[in-house]
Formats: C-alpha cells, sequence, structure tokens
C-alpha cells in the first residue's frame, strides 16, 4: 500500500480530487449564501390601493374566482393554509390568508403587492406565489377576491413552508432558478375589463391564469421551479406538437378540464384540477376559443 502511494501519478490525482471537492464546496457554500441573499432581497415597486367592496355579489364573485383560479389549491378552502407538495425533500405549504393569518393587517395595497407582484408588504419576494397568473387580474376582480378572504373566519392556520434539496438552492442562489417576482413585468398597469362572453378577449384575460406552467407563449416545456420529477407542461399552441386538437369542441375542452383525463381516458397529471373543474362554462370555452388563435409554437419554447 506504502509503495500505491507513492507513485507520482497517484499523489498527483489525488491532489487534484482534493482540490476538485474543495472548490464544490466553496461553490456550494457561495451558492447559499447568494440563495439567502436573494430571498431576504427588497424589491420596490409601486402600487396603488384598491377600493375593496362589501357586498354580497362581490363577494360571489370573489368566491367563485378564489376556488377557481388556485387560491383554495394552496391555501386551503378556508383560506387556514395547507400543504399542496410533499415530495420527499421538496415541501411547499401555503399560509393561513385569513384574519388569523399574517395577513390580518394587509391593507388593500399590501394584497395587490402580494397577488400581482408576488412581494410581501416590505417588498420580500414571497417564492411560492405564483404571482405571474394573477398579475393581470382587473382592480375589480382582485378586489372581489379580497373581499371574500375577508369575509372568511379567522383560522389559527399555519405560516407558508418551503423546503427545497441543496441543489435547487444553489441553483437558485446563481439565477439558474428564479421567482415569480423576477419574471413578472412589474411596469404592466391592471388589465381592463373585458365583458365576461365566450369570447376570445374573455379567454385571453381567463388564459392567463395558465402562463406560470405553460409559458407566456403557451407552448410548455419544464415548468420553472417545479420538482424534478414534474412532467414538462403541454404544448397549448395549434399545429404539430400541440395538444388541442384532442379538443375540437366546447364539450370535449370542458370535459378533460373539469375531469382531468384525456380522450384515451389516460390521466393528466400535476394540473390543478381541483380548481379548473370549478370553472364555469363560459369561461372554458372562452380559454378554448382564444387558444385556438395562438401561433404555432415549438413545443417547450415557452
Amino acid at each position: 500500500m506504502k509503495n500505491l502511494f507513492s507513485r507520482p501519478w497517484l499523489r498527483l490525482a489525488l491532489i487534484g480530487l482534493g482540490i476538485l471537492i474543495a472548490l464544490v464546496a466553496m461553490l456550494v457554500g457561495i451558492g447559499l449564501i447568494l440563495a439567502q441573499h436573494k430571498a431576504d432581497r427588497r424589491m420596490h415597486v409601486a402600487v396603488a390601493a384598491i377600493d375593496v367592496p362589501d357586498d354580497d355579489k362581490s363577494r360571489a364573485r370573489g368566491r367563485y374566482l378564489y376556488e377557481s383560479r388556485g387560491c383554495a389549491d394552496c391555501h386551503a378552502a378556508d383560506g387556514g393554509g395547507r400543504v399542496f407538495v410533499d415530495a420527499g425533500d421538496v415541501f411547499l405549504a401555503g399560509p393561513d390568508i385569513t384574519g388569523g393569518g399574517r395577513s390580518a393587517r394587509y391593507r388593500s395595497q399590501d394584497w395587490v403587492r402580494a397577488v400581482r407582484h408576488g412581494l410581501a408588504p416590505g417588498g420580500r419576494p414571497l417564492r411560492v406565489m405564483p404571482s405571474e397568473d394573477y398579475n393581470r387580474l382587473t382592480d375589480v376582480d382582485l378586489a372581489s377576491i379580497v373581499a371574500y378572504v375577508r369575509s372568511l373566519p379567522p383560522r389559527d392556520g399555519a405560516a407558508g413552508e418551503l423546503r427545497l434539496p441543496l441543489p435547487a438552492r444553489v441553483l437558485y442562489g446563481f439565477g439558474v432558478l428564479d421567482d415569480a417576482a423576477d419574471r413578472i413585468d412589474h411596469s404592466l398597469p391592471p388589465e381592463a375589463p373585458v365583458a365576461e362572453a365566450a369570447s376570445v378577449a374573455h379567454g385571453r384575460y381567463v388564459a392567463q391564469l395558465c402562463v406560470a406552467c405553460h409559458g407566456p407563449g403557451f407552448s410548455g416545456g419544464k415548468i420553472p421551479g417545479a420538482p424534478p420529477d414534474w412532467p414538462a407542461s403541454a404544448n397549448l399552441t395549434p399545429g404539430e406538437g400541440g395538444v388541442m386538437a384532442r379538443y375540437g369542441d366546447a364539450q370535449a375542452f370542458a370535459k378533460m378540464m373539469r375531469g382531468g383525463k384525456r380522450p384515451d381516458g389516460s390521466a393528466i397529471t400535476v394540473m390543478p384540477f381541483e380548481a379548473l373543474a370549478k370553472m364555469n362554462d363560459t369561461d372554458l370555452e372562452a380559454m378554448r376559443l382564444y387558444l385556438a388563435t395562438l401561433p404555432a409554437r415549438p413545443a417547450g419554447s415557452r
């Protein structure tokens, strides 16, 4: 054994291996420091207060949006928070947003900052909040959601929790993975109201809830920040590689969105069907009409 380690090439190899391990350890350490710095950063976005109504019609609209746009998927039907991803080393839990949670003291502009921009009142990024889906909400719809949430009985739910594996945290630190606040154009004004109808214009508005997973061009691909075992999102644009040709009429599309299965009976995974199943016929048909107008894009080009 002594003779073995006395060979020059082996000594050099061991020295090289030691240097490599030290470099990797140093990069991991730097990545973790950068990740913490990035998570703790403060972003200043000027937002205006919105008028939150106090009437049954607005709260009913808010409840429909809360349940059909995915809010309940992360915060639970009662607003008390819930675990929505528990995949070993990936753990995500939405916080209590009722009067018993941290949002109890939110002013209307704090709700705007959190929902549209993915930022806490002080400007820290809300890393799990998919605000790119909600950035285009009109003032009326956002105010209706806030009115409904404020009407929920206070719960004694937990704060949100995010646990990611070491590689994901390092990649976040080096900017390979980002958060919703990085992906939003914070300078855009609120979306102008559109009449609720089975129309392309209304469909464009409804389809914004698909952006976080399917991309701004709706061509799908690997979902940013998703667990590594999640499949790529589908290409929703027309043409080769797109999936919408399977759903050529309103009935077929609605059946898939509410049942979570393809025409051949196979299950579609990851999609938030708990929320999508609650969408009304008008919203579903408008979305289908809008997606049919998109230019064809290669699958995965986001």
